[in-house]
């Protein structure tokens, strides 16, 4: 690895040297790592897990921001921060819109993704309900939580619909005297599962003005057009029901929806309150679903519930799941038979105690049974002889089974690829879809996004039963699918077809909750194919040592890796800039606009916020006319949660923020710019992920050590293809980082439900041998 020794980066006094990256290093000041926006979305959602890049994987200990996922995010420009953690106690400002949450008379690119979706939704539902039911499984599930399931199998094959699940009658509490208030013991915000918040149908301004009134008595009224999108258009009277229903709108916390309720409600509420524990057990589960998991642990649970002074946790708990509130899954592998369970289905303290249980949402319970439902019906196709005649592992792999994952780093791409061109000159419908159109730009032929692919955007059509019309989807970054993506994409494949998941399992993964990829290759239910196509040259060497557990010292000749050592935070902007605007172009010959600043958090002295305001200030200076942007500023467009598009703002007019992402032009209405809009100099490795630049600088000073681990540092060091420079101020910690922080486990429950539906033995244990 080559270093500069007078921190000088690139350039004629860079002096090039066999040296270790944690060589030359100083000392740093605090950068932060947390997530805002939903612009930040698919940024930073932890460790290797969806957390913003903060969660798991980069807590910043020199700010106050914690880490939720994108759509906890809040703009830079409102007066206040709000995520999804309880260190702050923020609220979301009000935005320079008018009353109105009115979009732009043409629909947004976002709102037509998120109707496809929803019918795309509705086709399934309806296929699935004229076949028979799903395959069988979560048959270790008793008493309460049987029966909770089988409401979601009723949900899943269409003989009944909504997002509450009630229990049997003999197993429903007494009702609560007021009705009103029994009414809004639910979950809260019962938007569609794939439907960030904000970012569907626009409320009414009747319907805004009515929300308006009612956080007048006691909350930020700038929240009214995020409280209506979220609540619907019966907001108001559910918030009057139900104060913590606020909890349902990303980044508000705990302690400001109960300084809202007792504003309405005074003496009448307290900590044990009915509505008020059922929407912490929801605000608490999908808060872990930012950090990846789709379920937690009774113990996690209640602990988390009883750092927020509810009385008795596991009684809320109870509580919230004879509500239908949350389900309970026991996949413990014990076997409790009519003779040895209880009387009546109820289970003692004891079993309860030597069973470890799992409480999760009905929203990503559904999409993993779904998900495992369908990979196993992958799994089971019978053999294809058409995919015999082409050549190499991947399609004698294919030909035996319907689902086949294949693990590689970057070079190891062009093997799927190279797989589709042969099967479409087969004459076989092959698609390729890739996490972001910015990773597809240099590809040939028949490529699509995933976003695009489900829209109905891109991509082959469907049948007249909803699914896709061919016989091969190939999925690269196939890490970065959440589960509710990956759910949908599985559900959209018809019989016979089949599906080739292709990923770096060592890089970060997906900003959703879940770990699809990784489960599926710790279940072994179908081939998994190893690439041997090694990354070439000193950048290829030096990530290929990171995913092995070692930060290598490598020769760059040519000064394809740099390290700027670094004092301070201010001293690591500086040079950050430096090497964007002069440096980089200059010795190295990468332009400025195909350079791409990597940090670990979006707060602190040197998050993306600081580095995208000086980069503004130096690239492309401007008054910010609209929303703090001007024509020609970098950008970052999240439109969904887990997709980021990087492109540049072209214009704004009285419709919105007129944007190019690519190919595709985009206007993004006024009232929605702070929330999925933000600067895009500066990146989370979070957001970078799926993406490669000709050049990158990697900014680390010394605060952002907490948020370091061996995957974002892979995924990071990873997304150039020229040259990386890496701006150095974390001494050991990038070393120990590497070596010993791996992955943040993340707790969920699709390993084990393939493993009931697949036989193990059926994998051929020798593929990728």
């Amino acid at each position: 690895m080559t270093a500069s020794s007078q921190g000088q980066g690139p350039g004629p006094h860079a002096e090039p040297a066999s040296t270790n990256a944690t060589a030359a290093v100083s000392e740093a000041a605090p950068t932060a790592s947390t997530t805002e926006t939903a612009a930040e979305a698919g940024t930073e959602t932890g460790t290797e897990a969806g957390d913003p890049e903060t969660g798991p994987e980069a807590a910043d200990p020199g700010t106050d921001e914690s880490a939720p996922s994108e759509p906890a995010d809040t703009p830079d420009t409102t007066a206040t921060d709000t995520t999804a953690t309880d260190t702050t106690a923020t609220g979301t400002a009000e935005t320079d819109t008018p009353e109105t949450g009115t979009a732009s008379a043409e629909t947004s690119e976002a709102a037509a993704e998120l109707l496809a979706q929803q019918e795309l939704r509705e086709r399934i539902e309806q296929r699935k309900a004229e076949k028979e039911g799903p395959i069988a499984s979560g048959t270790k599930l008793r008493g309460q939580a049987a029966d909770l399931l089988a409401a979601v199998r009723a949900v899943e094959s269409g003989e009944s619909v909504g997002r509450a699940f009630f229990p049997s009658p003999a197993q429903t509490r007494t009702p609560t005297s007021d009705p009103s208030r029994a009414a809004s013991v639910r979950a809260p915000g019962s938007v569609s599962p794939s439907t960030p918040p904000a970012a569907g149908r626009p409320s009414t301004p009747e319907t805004v003005a009515a929300v308006r009134a009612v956080l007048g008595e006691g909350a930020p009224d700038g929240l009214a057009v995020q409280v209506a999108d979220v609540l619907g258009d019966s907001a108001a009277a559910r918030l009057r029901d139900d104060p913590w229903q606020l909890l349902a709108v990303p980044g508000v916390l705990p302690q400001q929806a109960d300084g809202f309720a007792r504003a309405l409600l005074g003496d009448a509420c307290g900590p044990g309150d009915e509505r008020r524990t059922a929407a912490l057990v929801v605000w608490q589960l999908e808060r872990s679903a930012l950090r990846g998991h789709t379920a937690l642990e009774s113990s996690a649970l209640c602990a988390a519930l009883a750092e927020h002074a509810v009385p008795e946790p596991e009684e809320a708990l109870r509580s919230a799941a004879a509500d239908g509130v949350v389900l309970l899954f026991d996949d413990s592998g014990d076997d409790f038979s009519e003779e040895g369970a209880p009387e009546d289905g109820e289970t003692t303290d004891e079993a309860v105690a030597a069973t470890p249980v799992l409480w999760g949402l009905d929203r990503y319970a559904m999409a993993e049974e779904s998900l495992a439902d369908g990979l196993a019906r992958l799994a089971r196709a019978e053999e294809d002889d058409r995919w015999e005649a082409a050549p190499g592992e991947l399609a004698r792999a294919l030909a035996a089974s319907g689902l086949v994952v294949h693990t590689g780093a970057e070079a190891a791409r062009a093997e799927p690829l190279a797989l589709a061109t042969a099967a479409t000159g087969l004459g076989l419908r092959c698609v390729v879809a890739f996490h972001s159109g910015h990773g597809r730009d240099a590809e040939e032929g028949d490529t699509v996004t995933v976003a695009g692919l489900l829209s109905g955007a891109e991509g082959p059509g469907r049948d007249g039963d909803g699914a896709l019309v061919l016989d091969l989807l190939v999925v690269l970054d196939a890490p970065l699918l959440d589960v509710e993506t990956a759910a949908m994409l599985v559900e959209s494949l018809p019989d016979g077809s089949r599906l080739l998941l292709s990923g770096d399992p060592g890089q970060l993964g997906s900003a959703g909750a879940g770990r699809v990829f990784a489960d599926l290759l710790a279940a072994r239910v179908c081939p998994a194919v190893a690439s041997r196509t090694p990354d070439p040259g000193p950048l290829g060497e030096l990530v290929s040592g990171i995913g092995a557990g070692e930060l290598c010292a490598v020769a760059a000749p040519d000064k394809e890796v740099v390290i700027v050592p670094v004092r301070d935070a201010g001293e690591a902007v500086h040079r950050t800039v430096q090497l964007v605007a002069d440096s980089v172009p200059r010795a190295i010959g990468v332009p400025t606009e195909q350079t791409q600043v990597i940090t670990v958090g979006h707060g602190g002295a040197a998050g993306t916020r600081v580095l995208n305001a000086a980069l503004k200030q130096r690239l492309n200076p401007g008054p910010g006319q609209f929303g703090g942007f001007d024509p020609g500023d970098r950008i970052a467009y999240a439109p969904a949660i887990g997709r980021t598009l990087p492109g540049t703002v072209v214009s704004a007019d009285a419709e919105g923020l007129r944007l190019e992402c690519g190919e595709a032009r985009v206007t993004v209405p006024r009232e929605r710019v702070d929330a999925v809009v933000r600067h895009g100099w500066a990146m989370t490795a979070h957001q970078a992920a799926g993406m490669r630049w000709p050049a990158a600088v990697v900014v680390l000073p010394k605060d952002a050590a907490p948020g370091l681990s061996r995957p974002w540092v892979y995924t990071a060091f990873g997304r150039a293809s020229r040259h990386l420079s890496v701006v150095h101020g974390v001494d050991q910690a990038l070393p120990h980082a590497v070596a010993q922080v791996p992955a943040q486990e993340r707790t969920t429950r699709l390993r084990t439900l393939l493993e009931g539906l697949l036989q193990p033995e059926r994998v051929d244990e020798t593929a990728g041998a």
